[in-house]
């Protein structure tokens, strides 16, 4: 029996509860429904400090400030899929994903500069997908997001499969009244843990209203 794909939940809201964390549950159960290990973090629950600059990561690829950082980069290089859930600040992510998102430079200068594997079992197949919701009526919010996470998943060495973003949502709890929204998510979590669905070359991206 093939082992359990081990699902990550990442929720970058500084509330707990939020629409886009309400979305990453139901991807999370749409994952469950095909018997993948599901684990949720909220990033408000740490203390991440921001990256320092220091070079330290240029000789060996690891991160010199030891803070709350370690403990997730280790539930995400376990992880065989990551599904990260944002709101919408200022056309881009949340603070508290930024600053998990530059400390992974490490992760970049490993695979990027010093040519070293990122997990210790190469080739396989390691998948990620991204929840975003914004209060405004305008598409291009999500622009930000999507080349943010393009490029820290790439130094992740992870797949980027697909996207959810959703507008027009801004009061807290209008998400549940958005049953497309829902709907949608638990069908991304759903693909994204079946082992027998193809990936393809470019993420598939949706945007509902």
């Amino acid at each position: 029996m093939a082992p359990r794909l081990k699902v990550l939940g990442i929720a970058a809201s500084p509330r707990k509860g939020g629409n886009s964390d309400a979305l990453l549950q139901r991807a999370l159960l749409g994952a469950e429904s095909l018997g993948a290990r599901t684990e949720e973090v909220y990033l408000s629950d740490f203390r991440i400090t921001p990256c320092t600059e220091c070079n330290h990561c240029l000789t060996g690829g690891s991160c010199n400030v030891i803070d709350d950082f370690q403990p997730i980069l280790g539930k995400i290089l376990n992880a065989d899929r990551i599904i990260f859930a944002t709101p919408v600040f200022f056309m881009t992510v949340t603070a508290q994903a930024k600053l998990l998102i530059d400390r992974c430079q490490c992760l970049w200068v490993r695979r990027h500069r010093l040519q070293r594997p990122i997990i210790g079992r190469p080739g396989i197949d390691r998948r990620a997908a991204v929840i975003a919701v914004g209060g405004s009526r305008g598409r291009k919010m999500f622009d930000s997001i999507r080349w943010t996470m393009e490029t820290w998943l790439d130094a992740l060495d992870m797949r980027y499969t697909a996207g959810l973003f959703v507008n027009r949502v801004d009061e807290p709890g209008a998400i549940q009244n958005h049953r497309e929204a829902l709907a949608h998510a638990t069908r991304l979590g759903r693909h994204l843990a079946d082992p027998a669905a193809l990936a393809s070359d470019a993420p598939t991206h949706t945007v509902l209203e």
